[in-house]
């Protein structure tokens, strides 16, 4: 099957030739027809699967259908990375429909958001939280969206906006279609879909386990030894493009320091740094400035970048859920990815349910040698892999939360 079986306008086909894609994946090959025809819908998939186009291409046929003059499609999302992607992805998949896309979230000024919205817009993709501050400036109207998406509903649920989200449920015309995407459905998510959809379709794809093109592995260690074995990873099975999560943000910069100053070219992207200061962290690793990007959870929440080739659990996650979204940064769209985790003896109970999540046991792998005992020796040195080029970045700046 190849994008062709869809019938999309000869428009939204050249977008999808600049993307670059050739064959839908699992996920978009069951949910464009039933975004097309109108239908509520929960989609359920792992994170890297191609949930942005599943419902971001029929929309847009949607669009290129019929004009409007207001926004008429309304996607939510947890994290500004995440918006920041979901908005290029429009732009590119609808360049030439004339698609007028914005991206609004916290951490920069809304007053040029404001402007942007004011201006005109079809598609807009938004935080919870500066959507609302929008509406109650008047920025924004939400009385003609025809389509709301609510991507990651999960992680917004985590990350405490549940209630904004209900204050914007409140905003939209009742007769609009739902799209429900998320890469796990605890029982509050759940109730949440049945609250707001209407005879939705379920469409569901490998969602509760790790994706199968990622291969697994734990490392057992001590808590005083775990930097010096990152290093060893890093400096020899874990080549690529490493992406390493920390439990917190502190951790989060600390670590990335520690690495910069062993030679690594490295960032960090974490809650408390600011918009500008975050792009530029991801832009880096994008481009290949920097060969690690040091992330905590909610930070990483979007990042999305091609040909990750680790994911290093530096801190082992809170849950299984949360293993499984990081994870899903490499992997992804069926390319082979590799999930390292670095564990204490305290984390044995997680470890179990992480397997049963993944559905065999995950070898435990001693990294030949390494030292696992004495001293803790940290070489300043410069690392003996490739590294990405560019300086390691500087640290430290706190400025706006999150939104």
């Amino acid at each position: 099957m190849d994008f062709s079986s869809f019938a999309f306008h000869p428009r939204i086909a050249s977008g999808i030739q600049a993307a670059g894609y050739t064959q839908p994946t699992p996920i978009q090959e069951q949910a464009i027809p039933v975004v097309l025809d109108k239908r509520d819908m929960i989609g359920v998939a792992q994170t890297g699967t191609g949930k942005t186009a599943a419902f971001m291409l029929p929309i847009l046929q949607r669009l290129a259908e019929r004009k409007g003059n207001h926004v008429r499609v309304l996607v939510l999302a947890p994290t500004r990375e995440l918006a920041e992607q979901t908005h290029q992805a429009t732009q590119l998949l609808g360049k030439d429909i004339g698609v007028r896309s914005v991206a609004v979230y916290g951490g920069v000024k809304k007053r040029p958001q404001a402007s942007a919205l004011r201006r005109g817009a079809d598609v807009v993709i938004a935080c919870p939280g500066r959507l609302l501050d929008l509406y109650g400036d008047r920025a924004i109207d939400l009385s003609h969206v025809e389509v709301l998406v609510l991507d990651e509903a999960d992680r917004m649920c985590d990350m405490g906006f549940l209630p904004d989200i209900r204050r914007i449920l409140a905003l939209l015309p009742k007769g609009r279609q739902t799209l429900f995407f998320s890469a796990t459905m605890p029982p509050e998510i759940r109730r949440l879909a049945e609250s707001i959809l209407r005879d939705p379709v379920t469409v569901q794809v490998d969602a509760i386990a790790p994706a199968k093109t990622v291969s697994h592995a734990f490392y057992p260690t001590t808590e005083g030894r775990k930097r010096d074995l990152l290093l060893a990873l890093l400096r020899g099975p874990a080549t690529g493009r490493v992406l390493v999560f920390t439990r917190t943000k502190h951790r989060a910069q600390n670590l990335a320091s520690f690495l910069g100053k062993a030679g690594f070219n490295v960032a960090a992207i974490e809650g408390n740094m600011t918009q500008r200061e975050r792009q530029g962290a991801l832009d880096g690793f994008r481009s290949g400035r920097y060969a690690i990007l040091v992330a905590t959870d909610v930070a990483a929440r979007g990042i999305d970048v091609d040909d990750i080739t680790h994911v290093i659990n530096f801190d082992m996650p809170d849950s299984v859920d949360s293993y499984t979204h990081r994870v899903g940064r490499t992997g992804r769209i069926s390319k082979t990815g590799h999930a390292f985790s670095l564990s204490a003896p305290a984390d044995r109970l997680l470890r179990s349910w992480v397997e049963k999540a993944v559905g065999k046991p995950i070898e435990s792998r001693r990294l030949p040698g390494f030292d696992y005992g004495g001293a803790v020796t940290v070489s300043t040195g410069a690392a003996s892999r490739p590294s990405a080029g560019g300086p390691s970045r500087r640290y430290g700046r706190r400025a706006y939360l999150r939104r």
